[in-house]
């Protein structure tokens, strides 16, 4: 998960070396995992 963030980082400092996107990277990815895992809670709920 975090590698994403890092890999869009790198891209935007290669862009433009002002750049600092890891922190608005790892949020969609932070974001996506509590996603996943109430997903999967939900569905162990239901399945159980």
């Amino acid at each position: 998960m975090p590698m994403a963030a890092r890999v869009a980082n790198k891209v935007g400092i290669e862009t433009d070396p002002d750049n600092f996107l890891i922190m608005h990277a790892m949020g969609p990815n932070v974001a996506g995992v509590i996603g996943s895992t109430i997903a999967a809670g939900v569905l162990i709920q239901f399945a159980g």
